[in-house]
């Protein structure tokens, strides 16, 4: 019973550290300055385009 219970508790660290690895990794690629203009523009891009409409009328 004790090693099953070693290899349960040994697998859910390794997966533990694993997912904040990735969780890590994704956060420091989402960091970039070229990526974060590129999301800020999409998400901008309805009210400019609503703004630019407005003015066109």
């Amino acid at each position: 019973m004790k090693p099953i219970l070693f290899g349960a508790l040994s697998s859910t660290l390794l997966f533990v550290l694993a997912a904040l690895s990735l969780t890590a990794e994704t956060l420091s690629s989402i960091a970039q300055p070229t990526v974060l203009t590129f999301v800020l523009g999409v998400l901008a891009r309805p009210a400019i385009a609503r703004r630019a409409r407005r003015w066109l009328t």
